[in-house]
């Protein structure tokens, strides 16, 4: 356990090199580093360190490595009986990389929890700008699902090697965001990706088949399968027409 304060990195410092994530602090779980940029160069080598940025409007750039981590290994993935129905009945077309921009806004949507009041977003316009030049790059992606012409759900991520980092997601209508997923996970299987990061915990993860493993293991993870081939560029979901 290390000190009150993160590590300050320097914007104009372009070496983009991180502290080591075991000197994150405990409390808040997992905050490392504060400021530097959203560069392709250093949003990369933080996804390549176990370390990704999540921060609010009013607050410089935070960077974090928690520990526990939330993962999900494809072969995992738990499909209720509910959402299996849903899967049989086919009610969206679902589709990979055909609509990012739309799908990242979405996401940034404030979202309103029952009983509660409606919460804000920590996709800042900057946020925005950063993923889309990874996803031109062909690093960041997005699944969608539409009924019709009407994007309803969908998620996105960073992808390095065999790891697919998540991001966040959305769900405009009952399953959406839950039938992207499983396409997701499924498709990652056929190509042999080995985990999917879902870096913090939630019962929505876990019903899909989430678990926790503390930060050593998933740091083994990145220096056995970031850096191994992967699957760079346009993606297209081998099970679904393309859009």
């Amino acid at each position: 356990m290390r000190g009150l304060a993160p590590f300050w990195i320097d914007p104009q410092d372009t070496s983009c090199i991180f502290p080591d994530v075991r000197l994150a602090l405990d409390e808040p779980d997992g905050l490392l580093a504060v400021g530097g940029d959203l560069s392709p160069e250093r949003l990369l080598a933080a996804y390549r360190s176990g370390i990704f940025p999540w921060y609010n409007d009013d607050q410089p750039i935070l960077w974090w490595a928690p520990n526990p981590r939330a993962v999900l290994f494809p072969q995992h993935l738990k499909i209720s009986r509910s959402l299996r129905k849903t899967l049989r009945r086919h009610p969206f077309r679902v589709s990979a990389d055909t609509a990012f921009s739309a799908v990242v806004a979405a996401c940034s949507q404030p979202r309103r929890v029952e009983g509660q009041q409606e919460t804000g977003t920590w996709i800042t316009q900057e946020m925005k700008q950063a993923y889309q030049q990874l996803h031109e790059l062909g690093v960041a992606h997005s699944v969608e699902c539409w009924r019709d012409d009407e994007l309803v759900g969908g998620l996105y991520g960073v992808a390095l090697g065999q790891i697919f980092f998540g991001e966040s997601m959305f769900s405009r209508c009952t399953d959406a965001s839950k039938v992207a997923f499983v396409h997701l996970v499924k498709q990652l299987a056929q190509w042999g990706f080995a985990v999917i990061d879902c870096q913090v915990s939630s019962l929505h993860l876990e019903s899909l088949g989430a678990e926790t493993i503390v930060r050593p293991d998933f740091s083994a993870l990145l220096e056995q399968f970031a850096d191994a081939p992967g699957h760079p560029g346009c993606w297209q979901l081998d099970d679904c027409p393309p859009a």
